[in-house]
């Protein structure tokens, strides 16, 4: 799925969603079985309570990973549900040696087909070449995350500019705004502008908003671009909007009420 084709589907949306997939099966709401089926089938309920809000779905990785190969197979099933016109992320902040790398690439773009991963940047340009070798692809880079460790590393200077600077500018070099996008967390948008003077085209995953507590508009405000730029992504406060039998209905009402709010800052900005 190309960038252009993810705009098209915001414009139709009137949303910028992306709703995370980070399902626990211990978390599993009353009337679901706390096993694979039931994680299967809360998925699938899910899915289909938000797909008119969401132009994107991210699976998170670990989440299914955890139980072996079951888990691996109930990732694989998930896939499958997802509307063919949504942009579909395997979260799995993958990342090594160029040889190790084009196996996780063979693995998430041609075995699952997912759109895009998250990659972590650290090992360098040859970790990430074989990701972005694959037509249509993209990579998403962690860049300034949402958690408070980030400041161990991500804010530190290097060469007269913090690291995150850095990485930005670098990954940059290697791709284009069509096949590389950048992890941005909401509760970091005071330095959000900063990083969209220097980086004007290229979109941005950004993770924190709802239960981490970012600001759905001063993210907006702070990263928006005439081609939206901004894939806005929550987890758990639509999974578990509800913990009743009501469950998909609360994911749906949750959804539909951030993709409201994002259309009307589309309309602020007239996108």
């Amino acid at each position: 799925m190309r960038k252009a084709d993810i705009i098209l589907q915001i414009k139709q949306k009137q949303s910028f969603l992306c709703t995370g997939l980070d399902t626990e099966i211990n978390n599993l709401p009353t009337g679901i079985s706390k096993d694979g089926p039931g994680l299967l089938e809360f998925n699938k309920n899910i899915i289909q309570a938000t797909k008119d809000h969401s132009i994107a779905y991210k699976i998170n990785t670990a989440f299914y990973e955890q139980y072996g190969k079951m888990g691996w197979e109930w990732m694989e099933e998930t896939l499958t549900q997802l509307p063919i016109n949504t942009f579909n992320i395997a979260d799995a902040k993958r990342g090594d040696i160029g040889n190790t790398s084009k196996m996780y690439a063979k693995a998430f773009f041609e075995t699952l087909n997912f759109d895009a991963i998250t990659v972590s940047p650290y090992m360098g340009e040859d970790s990430l070449r074989p990701f972005l070798e694959f037509q249509d692809k993209t990579i998403i880079c962690l860049a300034l995350t949402s958690n408070e460790g980030h400041k161990d590393f991500q804010t530190q200077e290097y060469n007269g500019k913090k690291l995150y600077e850095n990485v930005i500018n670098t990954v940059c070099k290697w791709g284009n705004e069509d096949n590389i996008m950048f992890v941005v967390g909401a509760t970091r948008s005071s330095l959000v502008t900063e990083i969209r003077n220097f980086l004007p085209k290229h979109f941005l995953l950004v993770p924190g908003v709802g239960a981490q507590g970012g600001d759905l508009t001063a993210i907006t405000e702070a990263a928006i671009t005439p081609e939206v730029g901004l894939i806005v992504n929550n987890s758990r406060g639509i999974l578990y909007a509800s913990s009743g039998e009501d469950y998909a209905e609360a994911a749906q009402v949750k959804a539909k009420e951030m993709s409201l709010e994002m259309s009307t800052l589309l309309q602020k900005f007239n996108i």
